[in-house]
């Protein structure tokens, strides 16, 4: 899990107008919330965030004006077209508090002999662990599964520390058996005709 140390200035201005001025001097609004505290309203730097945003529940140390804040990002908001950042919302976390993520599912093997299709119902997976020991991903292994076959929750191996935060019943991979289309009436004809 990357741990990220980036500085952050408190606002003093709000609402459309306050932000889209932040946005030009490449800032990103941003807000920090938890543990019964007000919220912290800040401006991140734009490169920094947007590098840190790129590993998966990454833990980040704010430096606030001098006072450091462990947090983690609840809620981004990017622009539809460029995908720049364009708000953060922070959960502010402690060593050992419990927290619940999504975390990505990655897949290795290969599916067994045939026309197979690997769904991924859940392309995250719902998991508590520790805010400073959060996992960057699961793997699960499909090696040899054929049509039919579905991987459950609870038969993903989970990190030391991480239990699962979704039923174990809940389905996270299917094989699906792939299906020809069936010939459309001109095509069947011409088959006919060149024999």
């Amino acid at each position: 899990m990357a741990d990220v140390k980036i500085s952050a200035e408190v606002r003093k201005e709000f609402g459309k107008g306050a932000a889209r001025r932040l946005r030009r001097e490449d800032k990103v609004p941003a807000v920090i919330y938890g543990h019964g505290g007000d919220p912290v309203h800040v401006a991140l730097p734009g490169y920094d965030l947007m590098m840190a945003m790129k590993n998966s529940n990454v833990l980040i140390t704010l430096d606030i004006e001098g006072r450091q804040e462990l947090v983690i990002p609840k809620a981004v908001q990017r622009e539809a077209i460029r995908g720049f950042l364009v708000h953060v919302d922070l959960l502010v976390v402690e060593k050992g508090e419990k927290v619940t993520v999504e975390i990505p599912v990655h897949t290795e093997g290969e599916l067994a002999p045939g026309s197979h299709l690997l769904e991924h119902v859940l392309s995250t997976l719902p998991v508590e662990a520790e805010a400073t020991h959060i996992p960057e991903e699961v793997t699960v292994s499909i090696e040899g599964l054929a049509a039919g076959d579905s991987v459950l929750a609870k038969d993903i191996p989970l990190p030391k520390g991480s239990s699962l935060a979704v039923d174990g019943e809940t389905v996270v991979l299917n094989i699906l058996s792939a299906q020809a289309e069936e010939p459309t009436a001109g095509e069947a004809e011409g088959e006919l005709g060149a024999e």
